[in-house]
């Protein structure tokens, strides 16, 4: 971009119309009934303790006390009520509205119809108005009135919407925030009548509200990418954010370029990632009549993946390595999807090995090389669920040891988990408001742990919510606190609140982790509500330090995730969290600058946004898939896979373990790791015992074998492979300097050896932008 070139009339006409535009700000749900109302107003009082101008119209209590409480101190422009069908409506009262010209307006439905006769059709009109007029706008709308999610809505959930607004709105918008919720909280408002006959909650399935609840995480993630692509775009940032997935497959012409496209594909669903096609031809060959029937069957398939096809001309086939991967960092690509090489030794030698140069080029690029199991007989796509033994068998005798499992979860308390992209975006806050909307209830609710940090807007909502002193524990001449787990347990509440849940604990402390404590108070049928930070995630631990250049070190394992009743994700923009940090809501005045310069870079806060909206819709996704339906919304795969994690000397382990880890979660596939050592190494040494710690921490099989030297690991690493019946082998690119040239030479070989296994090589981590 150059900074110097003189604008045209066009764009200083409309960088001046921006300007004298107001600002829209758009609450998203998945449904009527999940609280956008709610936060709209909540916006609105936080607007007003700025000193901004701010007024209703349009706005209903819908009969809920909580909403009646905020519109309280708001004025009102009173709105034009009108008969839609017999149930009276709003419009909105734009003379009125202009006439007051306030700063910000509040008002609900964006996709709202007006009445005949009206000024505009539709209330989107009426905002577009406002805003050319300098008045901003904060509103509200349902994922499913979108144009294009509506379509899927209907197909997956029966839903339909009377107006909808066009897909670009979100475009337009200057900041989205999805509002998240439950459907085991909404189907709680639905029991006790907090949700009325005008919202859609009430009429739909556990299934259906999650469908909804999945597709507006994903609607959100994909407008969040988009945010991050054009602001590292304007950074001048290469390569991948490493907050989501870019898959390239490289086809050609003949029969195997299908496959690798259905390959592509199914791997780009399962990671929600995009997929690209890219085929790189001879400048100077014409293609036969084979190829160009080829051809025209692999862009067929291309289009019906949603993958784009490019060709791209070469010179000669040597240079295609170095084409490749220049291609692959063009498009920010995360993952290479090719064929295995059938040359023989001697043929590489007289014309060169591909592979051998793509292994030279790669960097910070996996590379999935794909078995053609075809020859073998073995089917390529079948869904990802497992079918489980008397799953659906409702006369068979329970065992006595699945009589206990049965048993003890009756008996355990529940567990929600309020998870945020970053400090301050408002989980204490909203657990304890929580809190105290259960007290109202009858429920005996205790505050196990908590962390203001100083915030008053958290501390003003203890409320009446009873609080346990914290343990004192002696550690190095220092007295300090720690939750008093035996004094939470004492009192048996039937509820605890219980923040930062990775925190590690003191020494001389019960549990080593506050997870574990959690752990115990379930187990003892006290349900708890905690707190965490999606960067917190053990196997998300390499992606955020690729994202903000910080190794996270109190981490928590995936699995407290899964078992978790309830996930809710606290979504703010990142600007809205920002000015929170410059307001001094977050950290004390002296670490403000620090943290806006490091770790709340706005770059750092959208890839951090995008990935905790995809791994709660991920989250979504997998308890739909294994208790509620057939579908998935990320796409099928094989129905038997077994993870094989190869680890060479030298290698960041624990970075192929965590990557291993999410390919096999998301494959419902086991895991097995193994750490090839030198018969001249050391017995143990710590890299392994971390290793085994972290393998068995996430619910894997480790072990360790032995190499007599750098030319034997492609063959032991093939006979444990075999022997495990594995499916797909990870291996990594990095390793010491001096090892290099050996690694790599051992990685060809694998890859002659595991012609009929897929392959991946997970590509040596990239310093953070």
């Amino acid at each position: 971009m150059d900074e110097y070139k003189r604008k045209t009339p066009e764009q200083v006409l409309e960088e001046i119309r921006k300007v004298r535009r107001g600002a829209l700000k758009i609450m998203i749900g998945a449904v009527s009934g999940s609280g956008k109302t709610y936060h709209m107003l909540r916006e609105g009082q936080l607007l007003k303790e700025r000193g901004i101008d701010v007024v209703l119209c349009a706005v209903s209590a819908l009969n809920r006390p909580e909403i009646e409480k905020q519109l309280a101190g708001f004025e009102r422009v009173p709105s034009i009520h009108w008969l839609d069908r017999g149930k009276e409506t709003k419009d909105l009262n734009l003379e009125g509205l202009l006439a007051r010209n306030p700063e910000v307006v509040l008002v609900d439905e964006l996709a709202h119809r007006n009445r005949k006769g009206a000024q505009f059709p539709n209330r989107l009109k009426d905002i577009e108005f406002l805003l050319d007029h300098g008045i901003g706008v904060v509103t509200t709308l349902n994922a499913y009135e979108i144009e294009g999610v509506h379509d899927l809505a209907r197909k997956w959930a029966g839903v339909e919407s009377r107006e909808t607004v066009p897909m670009g709105t979100l475009g337009h918008a200057d900041e989205i925030r999805l509002i998240d919720v439950s459907h085991e909280t909404l189907i709680a408002r639905i029991k006790e009548g907090q949700l009325g006959a005008n919202d859609d909650a009430g009429s739909l399935t556990r299934k259906d509200l999650a469908v909804l609840r999945e597709l507006s995480l994903r609607l959100v993630a994909e407008g969040v990418q988009a945010e991050l692509e054009e602001h590292r775009e304007h950074m001048g940032l290469q390569g991948p954010s490493g907050a989501s997935e870019r898959i390239l497959v490289s086809a050609q012409y003949h029969s195997n370029g299908s496959l690798y496209i259905r390959r592509g594909q199914q791997i780009a669903k399962r990671l929600n990632g995009d997929l690209l096609v890219v085929v790189f031809m001879h400048e100077k060959r014409k293609l036969t009549k084979e190829a160009a029937a080829f051809k025209r069957s692999l862009h067929k398939m291309a289009k019906k993946t949603d993958g784009a096809v490019e060709e791209r001309t070469l010179r000669s086939s040597r240079h295609f390595p170095k084409a490749l991967i220049q291609y692959a960092l063009e498009k920010n690509v995360t993952r290479i999807v090719l064929g295995h090489s059938k040359k023989s030794r001697w043929q590489e030698f007289w014309h060169g090995s591909v592979t051998g140069g793509i292994l030279k080029h790669a960097r910070g690029i996996d590379l999935f090389w794909v078995a053609d199991r075809t020859a073998h007989g073995d089917s390529r796509i079948l869904p990802a669920l497992r079918f489980q033994p008397h799953q659906q068998e409702r006369f068979h005798r329970l065992s006595n040891e699945e009589m206990e499992l049965k048993v003890n979860r009756i008996q355990r308390g529940r567990l929600k988990i309020y998870i945020g992209a970053a400090p301050g975006v408002g989980k204490t806050y909203t657990m304890l408001r929580e809190g105290n909307e259960s007290l109202s209830r009858g429920t005996d609710v205790l505050i196990g742990w908590l962390e203001t940090h100083g915030r008053a807007a958290t501390a003003a909502q203890i409320g009446l919510l009873e609080s346990v002193p914290a343990s004192e524990i002696a550690y190095k001449g220092r007295v300090l606190k720690e939750m008093d787990l035996d004094a939470i347990l004492a009192r048996n509440p039937e509820l605890a609140l219980v923040d930062e849940l990775p925190h590690t604990n003191m020494p001389g402390s019960r549990n080593k982790k506050r997870y574990e404590d959690v752990l115990m108070l379930l187990e003892h049928g006290i349900s708890v509500i905690t707190t965490m930070n999606v960067q917190h995630l053990e196997s998300l631990n390499d992606a955020v330090q690729q994202i903000t250049g910080v190794r996270v070190r109190e981490t928590v394992p995936d699995s407290i995730l899964s078992m978790a009743d309830e996930v809710e994700l606290i979504d703010v923009a990142p600007r809205a969290l920002r000015r929170r940090m410059r307001e001094g809501k977050i950290y004390a005045a002296g670490k403000v600058e620090q943290a806006l310069d490091s770790f709340f870079k706005t770059g750092n806060l959208i890839a951090l946004r995008e990935l905790a909206l995809r791994e709660i819709a991920d989250d979504v996704d997998e308890r739909l898939e294994s208790r509620e339906r057939s579908f998935s919304i990320r796409g099928p795969w094989r129905k038997e896979e077994t993870i094989y994690v190869c680890i060479f000397p030298g290698t960041n382990g624990e970075r192929l373990i965590r990557r291993g880890f999410r390919i096999a979660y998301r494959l419902k596939a086991a895991l097995y790791v193994d750490t090839i050592r030198m018969s001249t190494a050391e017995v143990i040494t710590p890299m392994m015992d971390d290793c085994r710690k972290l393998t068995e921490r996430l619910g894997g099989t480790y072990g360790v074998l032995e190499a007599g030297a750098w030319r034997d690991i492609p063959r032991i690493t093939m006979e444990k492979a075999s022997g495990l019946q594995a499916t797909q082998i990870i291996a990594g690119q990095d390793g010491s300097p001096g090892s290099k040239q050996r690694r790599r030479k051992a990685v060809r070989e694998l890859l002659r050896l595991a012609r009929d296994i897929d392959v991946l090589l997970v590509g040596s981590p990239e310093p953070p932008a």
